[in-house]
Parts: structure tokens; C-alpha cells; sequence
């Protein structure tokens, strides 16, 4: 492991490995860098694979959560792009979902010419007022908690507390047949048990980067500026949070998207089916 020269104040760990063409794995919440363990050794025989922790998880830099702002999608691709220009990488393939997904978007929209590729899966843009109704809102309760002094009052520092609560995110958003492994759920326990480190992780929601607060804003932006980059999303059927009908209205925020089904897996699409999420990266790297 590695630690990027700090931006804002914080340095972003990451690992690297193999050789060829750059791809970037950004994860998402609950997780860390260790969401791609099994997608890693499917790249690194052809690609050069960077795999950061993103600002206030995992062991990157933890500051002042309770100011949000340094936490957002903005300054989240603010960093990201700080490790691109460190590293000396051109026009990689950025790859994420949840949270991940959302910050390789920003890189694409606010940093020309950053991205030669993405990869993704839910959240994307289109989901519009959508989300506010009743059925939606029973699985997006969370994002409201997350904003909440209650949420870090009742969590954060508290082992326990963690398991139970990182546990029925991994068990609800999964597909049917996914479990996650306890060595797995151990180690978040570690990383997100540590006091400050919960909140820290919710400052992303604070910060207004929640899909609930966006898609309440969103607007389709014009043709030309819409995100270039070839774009692949991989929707995966059992995701309570994000129905495939949300998939309709893509081609408003996109100039080359082409979206795959992901059958039988959940929300967390690269820890689920690994094979099927490096197969997509690895096809996205011949388009740059």
C-alpha cells in the first residue's frame, strides 16, 4: 500500500499492480479498496490496476467530518484526479459503482479528457423525482439518517454497532445467493469501527452527494455537455435501490453509453460477480 501526496489535506492510499493499459477501481459504501480483491488478479495479467481508498475510508485520510464539504462528489474527483497526475496516468478506465461510480462521473464531467473510459453501475443520473416515492423512500431512509448527529451518536466508535449495521446493508442490497464472507465483514468492522471512521464515511450524505438530495436537482445538461467518454453500465437485476426502469433516460446524461444487464447479482456488483465486472473493464480498455 501506498499514500498519495495529500490535496485538500488528505492522502488517498492506494494499491497498484500488473502492467498494460490504466484502469482505476473506485468502490463504494459500506466498503473500501478491498471491494475489488477478486476483480484485481482477473486485470492485472493485462491491465496496470490502481485501486485507491476514496477520502474518509478505508486508510486514506480522515479530517474534520463534520465539515462535509472537502467529502462531496467534486472534491472526491478532485483527489482521484491529484492521483492520476502523480502517478503520471493518462485517460484511464475509471471503474466504480455506488459511490465509486459517482465519483469516476465527476472526474468525466468536470475534468476534460481525465477518463478515456467508464464502467459503472447504480446510481446514475435519470432517476429524476422518481426516488421521492413511497416505495423508493422505504429503501433510501438511510441517506436521511446518514445526515443526522443521531446516526454518528448511535454508531460510530462502537464495534459492534458497525457489524449490525454494515451487515444488513451487505444482506439487503445483495443479490439472493450472495453472502459476504465474515473475514470480509471483519475487516470493515476494523476499518469503519474505528472512532471517527463511521462518520467520517457518512460525510459523503452530509456533504449533499446522496442520490436522494441530487436526483431532487437533477437536470439533464445540454447535448454538448453531456459525458463523451464510451460509457458501459452494468445494472444488475436484485438492487432494491435502483430499479432497471431508472435505466430509461441515460442517453440525456451521456453521449455513448450501452447498458448490460448484470443477472442474478445485487448492488454490489464487483464483490458479486467479480468475472463479469473485469470482463466489462477489460472490454472498456480496447475503446481507449
Amino acid at each position: 500500500m501506498a499514500y498519495s501526496t495529500a490535496v485538500d489535506g488528505f492522502r488517498l492510499a492506494y494499491e497498484r499492480t500488473g502492467a498494460g493499459p490504466t484502469v482505476v477501481l473506485l468502490h463504494g459504501w459500506p466498503g473500501d479498496r478491498t471491494d475489488y480483491r477478486d476483480v484485481v488478479p482477473l486485470l492485472a495479467a493485462a491491465c496496470h490496476v490502481v485501486v485507491p481508498d476514496l477520502r474518509g475510508f478505508g486508510a486514506s485520510d480522515k479530517h474534520a467530518p463534520h465539515d462535509a464539504r472537502p467529502y462531496g462528489a467534486a472534491a472526491q474527483a478532485r483527489g482521484v484526479v491529484a492521483l492520476l497526475d502523480e502517478l503520471g496516468l493518462r485517460r484511464p478506465v475509471l471503474a466504480g459503482y455506488d459511490i465509486g461510480g459517482r465519483v469516476a462521473q465527476a472526474v468525466a464531467r468536470d475534468h476534460p479528457g481525465r477518463a478515456g473510459a467508464l464502467v459503472l453501475s447504480p446510481p446514475l443520473p435519470g432517476i429524476g423525482d422518481r426516488i421521492l416515492a413511497p416505495d423508493a423512500q422505504r429503501e433510501f431512509w438511510y441517506q436521511t439518517f446518514h445526515r443526522l448527529p443521531l446516526a454518528e451518536q448511535l454508531i460510530d466508535g462502537d464495534p459492534a454497532a458497525v457489524r449490525a449495521y454494515l451487515r444488513h446493508f451487505w444482506s439487503h442490497w445483495s443479490g439472493p445467493d450472495f453472502v459476504l464472507a465474515e473475514a470480509a465483514l471483519d475487516h470493515l468492522v476494523r476499518v469503519y469501527g474505528a472512532p471517527g471512521a463511521f462518520a467520517a464515511s457518512t460525510a459523503w450524505y452530509r456533504a449533499g452527494a446522496g442520490a436522494v438530495a441530487l436526483a431532487q436537482e437533477e437536470r439533464p445538461p445540454a447535448r454538448g455537455a453531456r459525458i463523451p467518454v464510451p460509457t458501459t453500465v452494468l445494472w444488475p437485476e436484485h438492487d432494491p435501490l435502483f430499479p432497471r426502469a431508472w435505466a430509461d433516460r441515460l442517453d440525456d446524461f451521456f453521449r455513448d453509453v450501452r447498458v448490460e444487464p448484470a443477472d442474478g447479482v445485487g448492488h454490489f456488483v464487483p464483490v458479486e460477480a467479480p468475472r463479469r465486472f473485469a470482463a466489462a473493464v477489460r472490454r472498456a480498455t480496447l475503446q481507449i
